[in-house]
C-alpha cells in the first residue's frame, strides 16, 4: 500500500495457546456448527446457506419463525478462506486511514460503547472542618444523559486525542427530536462533522442505511471513492448467544454486504449465562458463532470485507452483570485474537472496560489490566478503549484522556527495539568516548534520541506538588484541546448533506470556518 496510514503499533504477539490448542479449539466450534448447528430466524439466511448445502429445517419457536441449520465444517472453511485478510478503513483525511492485515499485528485503539450517560467532571473547593486555613480541591461528578450536542463533543475531543486512531460513537443520541427513523443519520452526521478519523457504528434502522451511505458518498466524493476509501464501516450483532442468528440484523447484514462496504461481525456472550464460563468454552462457542456469521456474509458476497468481532465477556456471579477487569476478560479474548489470526482475518477486540463508575483508582487499574494484554496480544482493531466507566454505561470525555495518556505509555512500551549491529557499535563507541571524558556522563548524548522521539516523557498529569490532583490536571489538559478549532466539513458539502439527506437536526449544522 503506498498511500498514507495511521502508523499504529506493531508487537511481537503475546499467545496464551499454542497451535495445537488452537486447532482444539477450531475444532470444537466446527463441531458446534455441525451439531447442535445454528437457530436462524431470518429466512433468507436460512435459505442461503441451505442453497449451499448446509442441512435445513423448521423448527417450531412459540414467538417467531425459527430454521435450525448445521452447517458442513467444507463449507464453513471454503466461505471462510474468501475473507480477505487485508483491507483499509478510510477517513477524511488520508493520513488517518487504517491498514487492517490480519498477518500484521498492527495495533489501532479506538472508543465505543453508545453509552446513554455522559459523565462531566468540575473542580470544587472544600474547606476542612477542623482547620479552616486549610482547603482542597477535589473532582466532583455530574451525570448528564446524552445527546448530540455531547456526541459532537466527544468526536471533536477524540480528534485531538493523538492515539485515538478510529472512531466509534461512544454516546447516544437521546434529544427529544431523535427517533428511531432519524437516529441513525444523526449520529454518522454528527461524528462524521467532527472528527477526521474513521467512523464506525450499528445501524439502528435497515431503511436508512441508503441515506447513510449516500451521506458518506457526498463526504468521500462520490460512490467509487468512497468504496476505495471508506470512511464509515458497521457493525453487527448478528447473534444472539448462545447460537441464535437475529432476524433483524441478519438483514442489516445482507444490506451492508451488498453497499460494499466493511463490516464487524461482532458476538457477545457472557460466561457463565449465555455461554459456558471455563476458557474453553466459551471460545469455543463464540468462535462458531463468529464463524457462522463471516460464512453468511462470505455467501452473500465472496471477498466482502469483514472484522472477527469478538467480545467474550463474564459475568459476575452475584448479579449477572458484566465483568470486564477480571483476568478471564484477558484470557478470553487473547484466545479469540489467536483463531482470528490463524484464519487470517483482522481482529475486531476490547480493552479499556472495567467496572469502575468514576475517574480514579479502581479505573486505572482494570483499564491498563486489559489495554496492555489486549495490545500485546496483537488485536488490529482495539474498541472501548477510550473513556468508558461503569461497565459500558457511562462516557467521561476526562477518563477518555486518561486512557489516551495511558494507551501512548503502553504503545511506547511495546515499541519493536532498535538492536542491530550498527546501534550496537554506535553504543560502544559512545561509552569508550564518555569513560574518555572528565565528567563520565551520557546526558549530552541523551539529546539525539530525545529529538528522533525514542524517548518517552514523563506522565502528563503527574502530581508534582501535595495538593496537586491527577484528575485536575486532566481536566485542565482537556479543556485546552477542547478550545482548538473543530474540523467540521465546509460549507458546500454540508449544505448539500442536509438538502439530500432527511432527518438531520438543525443544531448539527456547523462548518469549517
Amino acid at each position: 500500500m503506498t498511500e498514507p496510514y495511521r502508523e499504529g503499533i506493531i508487537v511481537k504477539p503475546y499467545e496464551r495457546l499454542n497451535l495445537e490448542q488452537v486447532k482444539w479449539l477450531d475444532e470444537a466450534s466446527v463441531k458446534i456448527l455441525e451439531d447442535p448447528g445454528i437457530w436462524c430466524h431470518n429466512e433468507r439466511a436460512a435459505k442461503l446457506f441451505k442453497g449451499h448445502g448446509a442441512k435445513v429445517w423448521e423448527e417450531q419457536e412459540a414467538s417467531s419463525a425459527c430454521w435450525r441449520v448445521t452447517l458442513p465444517r467444507g463449507l464453513v472453511r471454503e466461505a471462510v478462506s474468501k475473507a480477505p485478510s487485508r483491507f483499509v478503513l478510510g477517513a477524511r483525511r488520508p493520513e488517518n486511514r487504517l491498514l487492517l492485515d490480519a498477518e500484521a499485528p498492527r495495533v489501532y485503539f479506538g472508543s465505543g460503547s453508545e453509552a446513554n450517560v455522559w459523565i462531566d467532571v468540575q473542580m470544587e473547593e472544600f474547606v476542612s472542618t477542623n482547620d479552616s486555613q486549610v482547603k482542597i480541591r477535589v473532582p466532583r461528578f455530574r451525570e448528564l444523559r446524552g445527546d448530540s450536542a455531547l456526541l459532537c463533543r466527544a468526536a471533536r475531543l477524540c480528534e485531538r486525542l493523538e492515539h485515538l486512531d478510529f472512531f466509534i460513537r461512544p454516546l447516544n443520541i437521546q434529544d427529544p427530536d431523535v427517533t428511531s427513523d432519524n437516529h441513525d443519520v444523526n449520529k454518522f452526521f454528527a461524528s462524521l462533522n467532527n472528527i477526521t478519523k474513521h467512523v464506525q457504528a450499528g445501524l439502528t434502522e435497515l431503511e436508512r442505511l441508503k441515506d447513510v451511505v449516500h451521506m458518506a458518498e457526498i463526504i468521500a466524493g462520490g460512490a467509487k471513492a468512497l468504496r476505495e476509501n471508506p470512511i464509515i464501516s458497521f457493525i453487527a450483532c448478528v447473534f444472539k448467544s448462545p447460537l441464535q442468528i437475529v432476524d433483524e440484523t441478519a438483514e442489516k447484514v445482507f444490506a451492508i454486504v451488498e453497499s460494499g462496504l466493511p463490516l464487524v461481525i461482532s458476538s457477545s456472550p457472557q460466561g457463565g449465562s449465555s455461554a459456558p464460563i471455563e476458557e474453553a468454552g466459551i471460545v469455543a462457542q463464540i468462535n462458531a458463532e463468529i464463524l457462522a456469521g463471516i460464512t453468511l456474509t462470505e455467501l452473500i458476497k465472496a471477498g466482502a470485507p469483514v472484522l472477527y468481532g469478538s467480545v467474550p465477556v463474564r459475568a459476575r456471579l452475584d448479579d449477572l452483570h458484566d465483568l470486564y477487569g477480571c483476568p478471564e476478560f484477558n484470557q478470553y479474548n487473547i484466545d479469540c485474537v489467536q483463531l482470528a489470526r490463524f484464519y487470517k482475518i483482522p481482529c475486531y477486540s476490547t480493552a479499556g472496560v472495567g467496572d469502575a463508575k468514576v475517574p480514579g483508582m479502581q479505573a486505572t487499574f482494570e483499564k491498563l489490566f486489559t489495554h496492555l494484554y489486549m495490545a500485546m496480544s496483537g488485536a488490529q482493531y482495539i474498541h472501548y478503549a477510550f473513556g468508558l466507566l461503569d461497565r459500558t454505561n457511562s462516557f467521561c470525555p476526562v477518563q477518555a484522556v486518561l486512557d489516551n495518556e495511558q494507551i501512548g505509555k503502553i504503545k511506547h512500551c511495546l515499541r519493536e527495539p532498535k538492536v542491530d549491529p550498527s546501534t550496537a557499535a554506535d553504543m560502544v563507541q559512545i561509552v569508550k568516548k564518555v569513560m574518555a571524558s572528565s565528567h563520565r556522563l551520557f546526558a549530552r548524548h541523551a539529546r539525539k534520541a530525545m529529538h528522533a522521539g525514542e524517548i518517552s516523557s514523563p506522565y502528563r498529569f503527574e502530581a508534582k506538588e501535595l495538593e496537586d490532583d491527577v484528575i485536575e490536571n486532566a481536566l485542565d489538559y482537556m479543556s485546552q484541546l477542547e478550545r482548538e478549532s473543530a474540523q467540521h466539513l465546509d460549507q458546500a458539502t454540508v449544505d448539500r448533506i442536509f438538502n439530500e439527506i432527511p432527518g438531520l437536526l438543525p443544531g448539527l449544522r456547523q462548518v469549517a470556518e
